[in-house]
């Protein structure tokens, strides 16, 4: 479901060089005093989900796109979209209309041209964009952890939305009251208000955790060292690097509104969530 946003993480320790190392593996880039030019970015949101604000600067600029030393905005990938926002310079106001990774490469898509490397900038996080995404994600991983318990299928793809999520399952047989027994089962769990957490494990001991993979098909780059490990404690254990809550408790009541058949052994559910 989310492998396409695996993370590749120091293990924890100072702060600021777990930071620095999380850039540097996730954009396989260099830092400005080795080769490969460019500062590479401090990828904020991976340490904290919740940070709305942050100060950085303009390390390069392309027309309405901007590269930044340090950010808080997530890039789309692995089925969620990316953080939309603003950017402050000297008072004037940016909006960040999408985030995307090029090459390893983090821009930001402005709405008017680029301001000049080595602006400095505040940036603000849509917070309930985020907030709404995180939910969602955190979602999907409590519903593949059911489903996956309860019928032993795996994922085949999935997309999140600010107001809803889908997912597809290996499964043959979608009836009323299988839709009714996942989405039980899911409120249950939320409702357990079972704790998020994420750990960071080098590779060898990341894949010897049973069923961590929960894919059909292990996305994992064979060059990653370490792997970001997104826990639903006691429910499900995936290889991730998006955003979620701290607790099951924030999701709120989940609902299917929609199943649709994507072929013989491939069904689609689509959900939303209640305060």
């Amino acid at each position: 479901m989310t492998l396409g946003a695996w993370a590749i993480l120091a293990l924890p320790g100072n702060l600021t060089a777990r930071r620095a190392q999380i850039s540097l593996e996730l954009t396989g880039r260099r830092d400005a005093a080795g080769e490969g030019g460019s500062q590479m970015t401090d990828l904020m949101y991976l340490v904290d989900g919740y940070q709305r604000e942050f100060e950085g600067q303009v390390t390069e600029n392309r027309d309405d796109q901007v590269e930044l030393d340090r950010t808080l905005f997530y890039p789309r990938g692995g089925g969620q979209p990316s953080d939309e926002g603003t950017l402050v310079v000297a008072g004037k106001e940016y909006k960040v209309l999408e985030v995307f990774k090029e090459a390893g490469r983090v821009w930001h898509k402005l709405d008017r041209p680029a301001p000049a490397a080595g602006t400095a900038v505040k940036g603000i996080i849509d917070w309930p964009r985020r907030y709404a995404l995180m939910r969602y994600h955190s979602a999907l991983h409590v519903m593949v952890g059911v489903i996956y318990h309860q019928f032993g299928v795996l994922v085949t793809g999935g997309q999140m939305y600010p107001d809803r999520a889908r997912m597809d399952f290996a499964l043959e047989d979608l009836s009323k009251d299988r839709i009714a027994q996942i989405e039980a089962e899911s409120n249950r769990a939320i409702a357990a208000d079972l704790p998020i957490v994420d750990r960071i494990l080098p590779r060898e001991e990341a894949f010897r955790i049973p069923e961590l993979i929960r894919t059909q098909i292990n996305l994992l780059p064979q060059e990653i060292a370490e792997v970001r490990v997104v826990d639903i404690v006691g429910l499900d254990m995936q290889a991730d690097g998006g955003t979620h809550v701290h607790r099951t408790g924030e999701i709120g009541r989940l609902r299917v509104t929609k199943t649709e058949n994507k072929g013989k052994i491939n069904k689609r559910l689509e959900i939303r969530l209640e305060p």
